[in-house]
């Protein structure tokens, strides 16, 4: 177990620790594009997604840039890979690039034999199928550990196709299992275009971003001075966006990056949007691990009588649950400990639980898993994004996300919709004791939650996760 006076325990400490606020205002400059509603959809789920992703690539004509944190060597990667040659073959002049992390590139599935990774794909089908996509993988640290590109969004000429989801089989549903998260079509010529000149300036441009469909690979070891310089970079980057007037059915768009503890835009306006609510929020994440500065603000919108819904995932419909009939693995640990916390933050609040002004939501459906993230506030601003709004995506992780204000509520609908099918699959929690008391979890999870606490690395483990 590593000491808290070790030379890595003191570099999580400095990477997660804010520096101090913020002096920048993050909603000082309003700069967005005006969108046409008619050109904003919701998808209805995974099924949905990957058909539109599809079909975008099949008729792309000039480029298609996708980032994720992967793409995965199982048959919903292939096929987009497959997809991806098609395009290019049909349209040699076709730009195709794919930007995922390095570090989960180049290593096997948590639990899995030890492997190459999906790099190993990569190489395959440029040696079968020639140059045509060119795959780059992104290391945002020198370790996982301390940070991924978590940055997301495909744009396929003048559409962006947005969502959390990364590429595999249980994202796009292709074995019968899902991932749920959020899905949307957006076309707009300038918003494509920022969000292409961003990853071409900050990730293309760099020396650390390499190609991982070629060989031979760099040692991660041989790239921590650019990597470091790239760190530098990202503090600072933000999306080229104009300051356009809404007509009255627009809805005015704005992309947003955010990286590192302090200085972070898209953390800042998260927090200002929702200082700003006024009489109603929902909020979603997979796994309720809330950055400390969100916690306060909601409990101050509490206190002034905003009506608060929060949807989180059911322990089974974790990733990494472990049903008691299986072997039990230390990682299987994670469910355990957000609803822990989920439990404690129920109890806090248990009196606006009772007057209906705070409503925890559960999901759960089948084995089916939840990594929905996002907020609605009032009837005017969504955000859309892959960010967790938990501590590793609030100060490790490269994000980013999409703000929607629609002053004349012209998404009001589509939101209630995906708001309504989400509750499909949700309970409400009546309070507290509705959750499973941690005196009833596992043997092997008390033990391990008891370690933990004893030397306080509970509290380190929810920073990283």
């Amino acid at each position: 177990m590593t000491s808290p006076r070790s030379p890595l325990a003191h570099r999580i400490a400095r990477r997660l620790l804010p520096l101090g606020r913020s002096s920048r205002s993050a909603l000082e400059t309003p700069h967005a594009f005006a969108v046409s509603a008619a050109h904003v959809q919701t998808l209805e789920g995974p099924g949905p997604f990957r058909q539109a992703l599809l079909a975008q690539i099949a008729q792309a004509t000039r480029r298609i840039v996708l980032v994720a944190l992967y793409l995965q060597d199982d048959e919903a990667g292939r096929e987009v890979l497959e997809a991806l040659y098609a395009a290019s073959r049909a349209r040699p002049e076709l730009e195709i690039e794919v930007y995922v992390d390095w570090h989960r590139a180049r290593r096997g599935l948590i639990g899995k034999v030890a492997s190459e990774g999906n790099a190993a794909m990569y190489r395959d089908y440029t040696a079968r199928c020639g140059e045509g996509v060119a795959i780059y993988g992104v290391p945002v640290q020198n370790r996982e550990l301390f940070g991924v590109l978590h940055l997301k969004g495909f744009v396929i000429d003048d559409a962006v196709l947005y969502s959390g989801a990364s590429i595999n089989d249980v994202y796009l549903a292709t074995q019968g299992r899902y991932r749920l998260d959020r899905y949307h079509l957006i076309r707009h010529a300038g918003l494509a275009d920022s969000m292409v000149a961003f990853v071409q300036r900050y990730l293309r441009a760099s020396e650390a971003v390499q190609r991982l469909d070629r060989t031979p690979l760099p040692a991660t070891r041989e790239l921590q001075q650019a990597i470091r310089h790239l760190r530098k970079e990202l503090q600072h980057a933000h999306y080229q966006v104009p300051r356009e007037a809404l007509s009255g059915t627009d809805i005015a768009i704005t992309p947003l990056a955010g990286f590192g503890r302090s200085g972070n835009t898209l953390n800042d306006t998260l927090l200002a949007l929702l200082r700003q609510a006024r009489r109603r929020v929902v909020l979603f994440t997979p796994y309720f691990n809330l950055p400390r500065p969100v916690r306060a603000v909601l409990g101050q919108l509490l206190r002034r009588g905003c009506t608060i819904d929060i949807m989180v995932g059911d322990k089974t419909a974790n990733d990494f649950y472990i049903p008691p009939a299986q072997p039990f693995r230390k990682i299987g640990l994670l469910p355990y400990l957000y609803e822990s916390n989920l439990r404690r933050f129920a109890r806090a609040h248990r009196a606006h639980m009772a007057r209906g002004q705070l409503n925890l939501w559960l999901w759960r459906d089948g084995d089916n898993s939840y990594h929905v993230k996002g907020l609605l506030i009032d009837d005017e601003i969504a955000v859309i994004t892959g960010n967790n709004l938990n501590p590793r995506a609030w100060a490790l992780d490269l994000e980013n996300g999409l703000l929607l204000r629609d002053p004349s509520h012209q998404l009001v609908a589509q939101h209630e919709a995906e708001w309504a099918a989400l509750r499909r699959h949700a309970v409400r929690l009546e309070d507290y004791h509705a959750l499973d008391n941690p005196r009833r979890y596992p043997a092997e999870v008390r033990t391990l939650l008891r370690r933990l606490s004893r030397v306080r690395l509970d509290r380190l483990l929810n920073r990283l996760l």
